[in-house]
């Protein structure tokens, strides 16, 4: 088989079979160019709607008001049984001299 060639007008044999393989060879590589930016698009699609993750918190835990005067209740408490047991060392043993 034959083309038209360049201004000349003489006609230039063509593989056929060659051209149809190197196509083939072209839509593949461009097929596989499009699956990859696709599969990028769907992983910052995913990305983008996904929530933030939470930031992981270094100590204590935070109190509310309620928790905080619970807190405050029961150390007041402790510390008043503690000064109780405290007076009652002293005062036991300086009274047996």
């Amino acid at each position: 088989m034959a083309i038209p060639g360049s201004l000349t007008g003489y006609l230039l044999p063509v593989d056929l079979y060659k051209v149809i393989r190197e196509l083939i060879e072209e839509r593949r590589r461009i097929d596989g160019i499009i699956h990859r930016l696709e599969r990028v698009m769907a992983e910052e699609v995913a990305r983008a709607k996904a929530p933030p993750k939470p930031k992981k918190r270094r100590g204590r835990k935070g109190m509310n008001p309620e928790q905080r005067l619970e807190v405050s209740e029961r150390m007041r408490k402790y510390w008043a049984e503690r000064r109780k047991a405290t007076t009652k060392k002293t005062t036991g043993n300086g009274s047996s001299s």
